[in-house]
């Protein structure tokens, strides 16, 4: 071999491949893999009670072009199944409620959707019900819950949009509207790259009418929520109080893929107690202090949550 071969020229696919890696070394860093700290992670909450949040899409599915068409795997249900059996689980979808619930197909969960403006709880919260957005009802088997819904005012208003955008968006190929109850989702994964600038544009002059609505960016996707201060952080907070663990020896876990997500994490990071977890595969700005790369890392993860339970009852027995 000729040792003084020169080295092949890296090609510009090369240098942009180097730069990605390079790029989420240096994230991970600064939010490493819970699957990775798992140990490190359990052992700093040891008799302490644990909470679990779950985002739906993107963490407990994946992604995909039809929003209709996005299953959990019977093996992910089987671990958030395991997990709720050991604790206390509940899921904050931007979906509607009811579709969260059909896609999950699990009872013992509690339920927000909305972007957490409707929730499902045991009990009337003293916190947050000053304003009478709860409501005591009997649900299809016969069992008394609490409805909590700060946007249901809005709910007329949400309906004209959502026939608004409907309507005017028909014509943009690819495109979908999606009513989520007390918020309406504008997909655009399948539209093509140079019609998103139109129906953007759509989505904001159908807003023009209405000021106290606001618009947010997900992944392929414009959320159009009612302009109130309430988040999935807020979601977090009310369900921790009515499920009765709004005290300093507990620690939520909160796994989620998108922006909105990020409300969550910064009202744990604000407790001062608890791991926000980013679902991603790339560097992206986030206040998560760990990550995991997509679902398959996530149902790894609940596997491991439910087992350690388990390992420490046997060993406390």
């Amino acid at each position: 071999m000729d040792m003084d071969m020169e080295p092949i020229p890296k090609t510009k696919f090369d240098e942009r491949e180097d730069a990605i890696w390079d790029s989420y070394s240096s994230w991970i860093m600064e939010h490493p893999s819970a699957l990775d700290e798992f140990e490190q992670i359990m052992s700093a909450i040891q008799n302490k009670k644990i909470v679990v949040f779950l985002d739906y899409d993107g963490t407990l599915s994946d992604i995909v072009d039809d929003p209709d068409k996005a299953f959990m795997t019977e093996t992910m249900r089987s671990a958030v199944r395991e997990v709720a059996e050991c604790y206390p689980t509940a899921i904050i979808s931007g979906r509607r409620r009811e579709k969260v619930q059909d896609f999950v197909k699990l009872d013992d969960i509690y339920y927000a959707g909305s972007h957490g403006m409707d929730i499902i709880s045991p009990v009337c919260s003293n916190r947050f019900g000053g304003q009478g957005h709860q409501r005591r009802v009997v649900d299809e088997k016969g069992n008394e819950i609490v409805l909590f819904q700060p946007a249901a005012d809005f709910l007329p208003k949400v309906e004209r949009i959502f026939r608004l955008l409907t309507t005017r968006t028909r014509n943009i190929k690819g495109s979908r509207v999606e009513d989520n109850k007390f918020c309406v989702s504008v997909h655009f994964r399948c539209v093509h790259e140079k019609d998103t600038n139109a129906l953007k544009e759509v989505v904001e002059s159908v807003l023009e009418d209405y000021p106290d609505f606001r618009v947010t960016r997900g992944k392929k996707v414009l959320e159009v929520r009612p302009l109130i201060e309430w988040d999935k952080g807020h979601a977090l907070e009310y369900l921790l109080d009515t499920l009765g663990f709004d005290s300093s020896d507990v620690v939520p876990i909160y796994l989620g893929d998108d922006r909105t997500d990020e409300d969550a994490f910064k009202m744990i990071t604000t407790r001062g107690e608890g791991y926000p977890i980013i679902v991603s595969s790339v560097p992206k700005e986030t206040k998560a202090s760990y990550s995991l790369r997509d679902t398959k890392e996530v149902m790894q993860f609940l596997q491991n949550l439910a087992r350690w339970s388990t390992n420490s009852s046997l060993g406390n027995s």
